[in-house]
């Protein structure tokens, strides 16, 4: 049996999401991540089976005082993912000064933090625990090379490729996990979760309206 794990970076493909709108008018956040990741369980052997989907994010909510909905959109979107068996780790937003060009001041933003290394320390455990075979990436942020690289020495044995949300395709890591592939937009329009979301306890969510 091939038990495959897939690891999930979240803003990555939101931004691959938000390529894909601009570049076709579809909007695609409602995505199925269970749904999705299982569409590709055929190129791994017919003994494929999912094991565990991690989902990497934060949540911003420095945009409370400015926009509470959005955040609120999040959170919805979060648990309908919970109750498709998928994992959740957050990290945060940290607050940082950028000087900008056009009104020569500095100006405060706000950077997510802590995804890339939690993606890398969740690698190394499951492949050092044995939880899977193969693990699949979602994500093209080149930060985990490095992690990538050092998991390929210590576990030959077990095969780490990457999912590359639309879009947003990178050699470097191509070339570090041979075999990796690209979603298509057809994939984001075919995956949608239902609307409403019915969650084991009855409640429903909606789909939001912009979505």
């Amino acid at each position: 049996m091939n038990r495959i794990t897939y690891l999930i970076d979240g803003f990555n493909v939101y931004h691959s999401i938000l390529s894909l709108k601009r570049r076709t008018g579809y909007c695609t956040k409602w995505l199925n991540l269970s749904s999705l990741c299982k569409s590709y369980l055929n190129l791994f052997g017919k003994d494929a089976k999912i094991q565990d989907i991690y989902y990497f994010s934060a949540l911003a909510h420095y945009l409370s005082t400015k926009n509470s909905n959005k955040v609120k959109k999040h959170e919805d979107y979060i648990t309908c993912l919970k109750s498709l068996d998928i994992k959740i780790e957050l990290g945060r937003f940290k607050e940082k000064d950028v000087f900008c060009d056009n009104c020569k001041t500095m100006i405060l933003k706000h950077e997510e933090k802590e995804t890339n290394v939690a993606i890398g320390v969740r690698l190394v455990e499951v492949l050092f625990t044995d939880s899977c075979d193969s693990v699949i990436i979602m994500s093209d942020d080149t930060d985990l090379s490095p992690a990538i690289r050092r998991c390929t020495e210590l576990f030959p044995d077990n095969k780490i490729i990457f999912a590359f949300p639309f879009a947003r395709k990178n050699k470097e890591l191509l070339s570090l996990a041979p075999g990796s592939f690209s979603i298509s937009k057809k994939q984001y329009i075919r995956h949608q979760l239902p609307n409403p979301v019915v969650l084991p306890d009855g409640k429903e969510i909606y789909k939001p309206s912009s979505w």
